[in-house]
């Protein structure tokens, strides 16, 4: 049939299954627009209030769900809106296609209104990108970068649309989606000599990232470590793959990780690194990182084995399909002494003290979990909350804790906590934990969750500074506090209301506990600004560089 490229646009997106898209409208899409329209009983549009709040939805989408997020833009400027959120897609691997309007084919290049070029802008922070210069191109093209997306190591892909190819019409064709070829294959002798090593191992342990959540399943960890009895420690990417008080779990490894899980790592002889890159908020000081161990690594990137420490066996492929292949070969034992040596170890773990006259950062999050459930979904930004999110939420659900790890976006928060609860719809509860710096920069999008009546928890830990570099300006720079003590006089409860939403305050426990009650009563979105106390630090903390004879316990 004889279609024209907005035609084929949302035709491809229902034969791809999208069923939601994340945008904002202008001159260049606005073909697309108008089909997106005319097709609203077949692909939900949500409108956000800034593009960059949608390229986040559509991350937080994808990480809620496993499926690929999309977002889409006009030219120019609102293209350029999306780069910190593909790029956070990017770092942390997430399944994500971005689709950009842009100036008819006849004037790129041209400096034309609202031009940019978005192609070679975006070309180091995705995992490839296109731009259509003819309509008879564009499904295919809008096939393939979904395969791409969701193919190896996922991330996201973003197609670039000249607004003439919008209107140009051409024959379609549907076709299935392609079946996406996991990576099943591996090195049967590597796997031996894997369960080998593990065999022969006294002090084992894995570490693990976030390429497990990725896999095709979390399932054959959960079952080597069953099997072998080692201990288990994560990355930040990887929380709650091992459900919270598992006796396997060791807890968050690396900078503001748990004292047991880093000495573990520094006195194991045998690390499994699996679906995890090594990066420096984890190996700090790669030349020293588990010194006394022989290290596996497992992942389905070549390019990331040996690339930020060196190992003794790489193993390329899916970690689920890598880890399921090496279970029949290891033997099933416990080692009790090793684990004795952490038990004695964990006794040396940072436990903060309760305040019933102040708010403290673990008993806000230990009363969020009690009453939010195991069901729930927890969404952070970025700084000192979501540390304390890493350390103290009991996680029980792989895909229920959603952050920005590889690049570290403040202000990711709000948008991802959107995707999160449209993807998974208002009876799941989605609580969204941020800071006070973190959370000025997209409190915009609360527009969004009032206009779509989306029940979102916001738990803001309100220090009135910017409070993650205020910590490193105490113990590194002297307490010279530059720029981190903003004098803001924002009151986030009159903010609330004037949006549309629920405002509350809380400065203590008691208060907390009476007020998130009431939160989880509300229809739609509501914020609680608790205030806690600014010098309050994330510990423990091993400086850059440094490892566990760094460490500060306070």
């Amino acid at each position: 049939m004889i279609l024209n490229g907005s035609q084929i646009f949302v035709e491809v997106l229902v034969e791809q299954g999208v069923d939601t898209i994340f945008g904002y409208p202008g001159g260049a899409v606005l073909n697309i627009y108008d089909e997106l329209y005319k097709n609203s009983d077949r692909i939900r549009h949500i409108l956000t209030a800034h593009e960059q709040g949608a390229s986040h939805a559509a991350d937080g989408y994808a990480r809620a769900t496993g499926r690929t997020g999309v977002v889409l833009a006009t030219s120019g400027p609102g293209a350029t809106n999306l780069v910190t959120g593909i790029a956070t897609a990017y770092m942390d691997s997430v399944p994500m296609v971005a689709f950009t309007g842009n100036v008819p084919t006849s004037q790129l290049g041209k400096d034309s209104f609202q031009e940019a070029y978005i192609e070679g802008i975006t070309m180091p922070i995705t995992k490839h990108n296109f731009t259509v210069r003819g309509v008879e191109d564009l499904a295919d093209t809008m096939r393939a970068a979904f395969r791409i997306a969701q193919s190896g190591r996922k991330g996201p892909v973003l197609v670039d649309i000249p607004k003439d190819i919008t209107a140009a019409k051409c024959e379609f064709t549907s076709k299935s989606p392609e079946l996406i070829r996991t990576v099943t294959s591996y090195d049967e002798q590597e796997v031996r000599e894997a369960a080998r090593m593990i065999n022969e191992a006294e002090r084992p342990i894995v570490y693990f990232g976030g390429g497990v959540r990725s896999a095709a399943g979390c399932q054959p960890l959960r079952d080597l470590l069953e099997k072998t009895g080692m201990p288990a420690t994560y990355t930040l990417m990887a929380a709650g793959i091992l459900s919270y008080g598992e006796p396997h779990n060791l807890g968050l490894l690396g900078m503001h990780g748990c004292y047991a899980a880093n000495k573990a790592i520094a006195e194991a002889d045998l690390v499994i690194a699996a679906g995890t890159r090594f990066s420096d908020r984890v190996a700090l000081n790669p030349d020293s990182f588990a010194s006394k161990a022989k290290i596996i690594q497992i992942d389905i990137d070549p390019s990331e084995l040996g690339k930020n420490v060196s190992v003794d066996l790489a193993l390329t492929g899916d970690a689920s399909y890598i880890l399921q292949a090496i279970l029949p070969y290891v033997e099933k034992t416990e080692h009790k002494l090793w684990m004795e040596q952490i038990r004695e170890w964990q006794k040396n773990d940072y436990h903060p003290q309760d305040s019933e006259t102040v708010l403290k950062p673990h008993q806000l999050i230990n009363e969020i979990c009690e009453q939010a459930g195991p069901e729930a979904v927890y969404v952070t930004d970025v700084g000192q909350h979501q540390m304390w999110a890493a350390q103290y939420l009991h996680h029980t659900k792989s895909r229920g804790f959603i952050t920005s790890g590889g690049l570290g976006t403040m202000g990711f928060g709000y948008g991802a906590a959107i995707g999160a609860q449209v993807a998974l719809g208002n009876d799941h509860r989605v609580v969204m934990l941020t800071g006070d710096g973190s959370f000025h920069m997209n409190l915009n999008e609360a527009c969004t969750a009032v206009s779509y009546e989306l029940p979102i928890i916001t738990v803001i830990f309100n220090n009135q500074v910017l409070g993650m570099v205020r910590q490193w300006q105490t113990s590194f720079y002297g307490k010279r506090y530059s720029s981190t003590d903003p004098h803001r006089k924002t009151d986030f409860v009159k903010l609330a209301e004037g949006f549309g939403a629920k405002g509350y305050r809380a400065t203590n426990i008691t208060e907390f506990r009476e007020v998130f009650a009431e939160a989880l009563k509300q229809k739609g979105p509501t914020w609680i600004d608790c205030r806690i106390e600014k010098d309050e630090r994330v510990l423990p903390m091993i400086p850059g560089g440094g490892d566990i004879n760094d460490i500060i316990m306070e």
